[in-house]
């Protein structure tokens, strides 16, 4: 299919033109949104959808090109102007106040005031209405900052529904919901073009455009490459179109022989600092070299606890954690990677990196201190830029000014491979990988999930986090899956369906071994 102007456009995007320093983020695209469609935008990390949408969405200003609204010209200053033309968006990085509650969240702007008092109980109402149209269950007086991050992004959702928005745009919606939870809001997506909205959705899941989508465009390295009709491209032809390579969509690995025990954990509990219940409640598991023990589970079942209280980012109730055969309970962050330890954070914002630091800055965050980098505690920036310039290139991380750009201005892909490059190249004796292909093109998941499976394969143990039943599946030689808060399985993947995996997910089979 085309992308010749119809009556039914309701947006379009024409000769959109963005610059930053160093980059031509979007380069003379196009994009036009039919009434009622859903229509896709596919790329890599870096290829200009999240610029292209902040352009609709007024938090950027294009250097050229024009924006037609029903038909209309309109010029787009600010978010605010961008919600009178009906726009809502939900944003990859979530755009929360953290010590507001999620209703607060939700009405934030469009509050309703009497006599200079915020009428709160009608906003309640309206916004829980909505969460069980949509079947997005919140708690309205919950603190942003204690939510994991499935509940805040079920907050932005609610934000843009809650405004009544009629073109909708979803920047990467799915990267945090487990596998019901997409099922539920590919639904609500369809359900919501029926009544007439229509939809921009940005995604890096091939079946999540087939599943859902009615027309993709494509984007790489900031051009346009083409519109096409999703039920006649088949997802290999849709790969090839975004990366400009055939991409193996199947993860290809030789079975494990794990041997040394790494990482030890016996009977760990971990309490809620609210409510005084274990949250992580007398977990014990082993992670060996040679072999990737995956954690599945429902985001919010103690995946997250898990994970901080092993990193140290949390402190333990009861429990040891050994690794290398040593207690480290009670060891400091930077001693636990000393000893061993990689982790690739669930948040990569908020525990992965400095984001008004530049890029070289952040890929020694864990070794700066290292005499090749310093020397009297006065930094060696030549060492740093040589060493940085050198995971540029092995990476693949794709910034404006190299190693001088600040990380925030990077898109969210290519932060998350920053990361990656920077716990990698460490060569730690266990990975803690927490979703570490969260909103990443297939290109870049190949990668990944190829230095994952690398790693293991020379003798580390990786210990992986996925809500993505693809990763838990292929990538693993053992799952185990957590339901509040323990171990419910132990299972090897290739023994198990996923709609198994699916009931042990919900609490509703167990099988411990």
């Amino acid at each position: 299919m085309n992308n010749e102007t119809t009556s039914t456009n309701v947006v379009e995007m024409l000769n959109i033109t963005k610059y930053f320093p160093g980059i031509i983020a979007n380069d003379n695209i196009t994009i036009k949104l039919k009434k009622g469609e859903i229509h896709a935008l596919l790329g890599e990390n870096g290829a200009g959808k999240s610029t292209i949408m902040s352009v609709l969405f007024g938090l950027y200003k294009p250097d050229s090109g024009q924006i037609k609204i029903d038909g209309k010209y309109v010029s787009i200053d600010n978010p605010n102007v961008a919600n009178s033309l009906g726009i809502g968006m939900v944003h990859q990085h979530f755009k929360l106040v953290h010590n507001f509650t999620s209703l607060e969240n939700i009405i934030l702007g469009v509050e309703t005031v009497k006599n200079g008092m915020l009428k709160m109980d009608e906003a309640r109402e309206n916004v829980l209405a909505l969460s069980q149209k949509y079947n997005l269950n919140i708690e309205p007086d919950k603190v942003a900052s204690t939510l994991t991050v499935g509940a805040l992004q079920k907050i932005e959702i609610l934000k843009m529904l809650y405004r009544k928005n009629n073109i909708l745009i979803f920047d990467e919606p799915t990267a945090v919901l487990t596998p019901n939870e997409i099922i539920d809001l590919m639904k609500i997506m369809k359900n919501l073009t029926n009544e007439g909205k229509s939809i921009l959705f940005i995604t890096h899941k091939l079946n999540e455009i087939k599943d859902v989508a009615d027309r993709c465009t494509v984007l790489r390295k900031g051009k346009y490459i083409g519109t096409i009709d999703v039920k006649s491209t088949s997802k290999e032809e849709m790969s090839e179109m975004m990366v400009g390579r055939k991409i193996s969509l199947t993860v290809d690995k030789k079975p494990s022989t794990p041997t040394d025990t790494v990482l030890s954990v016996k009977n760990l509990c971990v309490k809620d600092k609210e409510t005084g219940k274990n949250i992580v409640n007398n977990v014990s598991f082993e992670v060996r070299k040679g072999e990737i023990v995956c954690i599945a589970g429902i985001d919010g079942n103690g995946q997250t606890d898990l994970i901080y209280a092993l990193s140290g980012l949390n402190k333990i109730s009861s429990g040891e954690i050994l690794l290398n055969n040593t207690n480290i309970v009670n060891m400091k962050i930077r001693n636990r990677t000393l000893l061993g330890m990689g982790h690739i954070p669930e948040d990569r914002h908020k525990h992965g990196l400095i984001l008004d630091y530049k890029l070289n800055s952040n890929l020694i965050l864990q070794t700066y201190f290292k005499d090749t980098f310093q020397k009297y505690s006065f930094l060696n920036f030549n060492e740093i830029d040589k060493y940085s310039d050198y995971l540029i290139e092995r990476f693949d991380i794709r910034s404006g000014k190299g190693s001088k750009t600040i990380t925030k201005n990077m898109s969210g892909g290519n932060q998350q491979k920053a990361i990656i490059a920077r716990e990698v190249d460490r060569n730690p004796d266990l990975l803690i990988a927490v979703q570490p292909t969260r909103g990443l093109d297939v290109g870049a998941i190949e990668y990944i999930n190829n230095e994952i499976i690398s790693q293991r394969d020379s003798g580390k143990a990786v210990l992986l986090v996925s809500l993505e039943l693809d990763d838990v599946v292929n990538l693993s030689d053992k799952i185990l899956v957590m339901y509040d808060g323990e171990i419910v399985a132990n299972v090897n993947p290739n023994d198990v369906t996923i709609n198994e995996l699916g009931l042990y997910m919900a609490g509703s089979k167990r099988s411990v071994s």
